[in-house]
């Protein structure tokens, strides 16, 4: 396993933004010369990955594929998820051989549920459904996770096809949550984070709201359906107000496709 600190990465600058510590620093210049508001950002796109995995659970499904992983942040999906039904089956995905190191953090699975990893690039979408065919049962339903991944996809590699690659493969009643960062509310904003990504080496394309409504094509948006990250919830009290600049949604596979 090599790591490159030569070169900033999107899961070790997300990392920083969390408050975690693995990260070089190639990543911390990124990271601090990005606005405040960055943060804010992490913390509430990460507050609903673990409402919408939470609901999922809740809702019968025990299945789930997370590509983009990232560096492990308590409570990580897995966590989440077997904290309400201890049986779920979780398959991470990652293309940062630093979270391959910490591995072991995520693989902890309750009793009765399984973990796996993957250390592999979004952009290998049939790889990772082949690997993931060795924990998951593909003719039940899966949770499909990409948080906070795809604007790292610039539209030249296809994004959109890589998606549907992914839901193509999953059975009615499976689920895609994603998270999409977005210049929308804050245009002066959103120039100066791509610009401070790109500096370093790092492709971003923030997206318009009907840009992202795209990776939902042939799916059914679930309630409240694509809006703010800190709009979306189904159960328990609202979230505690703040301004994201990041578009969520989960969006179900129909029985008829």
């Amino acid at each position: 396993m090599t790591i490159d600190t030569s070169k900033p990465h999107p899961a070790r600058v997300y990392d920083w933004l969390l408050g975690g510590k693995d990260n070089y620093p190639v990543d911390r210049e990124v990271a601090r010369r990005l606005p405040p508001h960055a943060r804010v950002d992490a913390r509430t796109n990460r507050a609903f990955m673990r409402r919408a995995v939470a609901w999922l659970a809740e809702s019968g499904v025990d299945q789930f594929l997370d590509i983009g992983t990232g560096i492990p942040t308590e409570p990580n999906l897995h966590q989440v998820a077997q904290g309400v039904n201890p049986a779920c089956r979780v398959v991470y995905t990652d293309n940062d051989p630093i979270v391959l190191r910490h591995a072991e953090a995520l693989l902890v699975s309750a009793p009765g549920g399984a973990t796996d990893y993957l250390q592999a690039d979004v952009r290998e979408p049939e790889a990772i459904l082949e690997y993931a065919r060795k924990l998951l049962d593909f003719d039940r339903p899966i949770a499909l996770s990409l948080i906070a991944l795809m604007h790292f996809v610039p539209d030249g590699q296809d994004p959109y096809g890589i998606t549907r690659t992914l839901t193509e493969a999953l059975a009615p009643g499976s689920f895609l949550v994603l998270t999409q960062g977005t210049g929308d509310f804050h245009p002066d904003l959103a120039a100066e984070v791509s610009g401070t990504y790109r500096s370093g080496g790092i492709s971003l394309a923030l997206r318009s709201r009907a840009e992202v409504a795209r990776f939902f094509d042939g799916l059914d948006l679930v309630e409240p359906g694509l809006v703010r990250a800190t709009e979306w919830y189904r159960t328990g009290p609202a979230p505690e107000s703040a301004d994201s600049s990041f578009y969520v949604g989960v969006g179900r596979v129909p029985e008829a496709r």
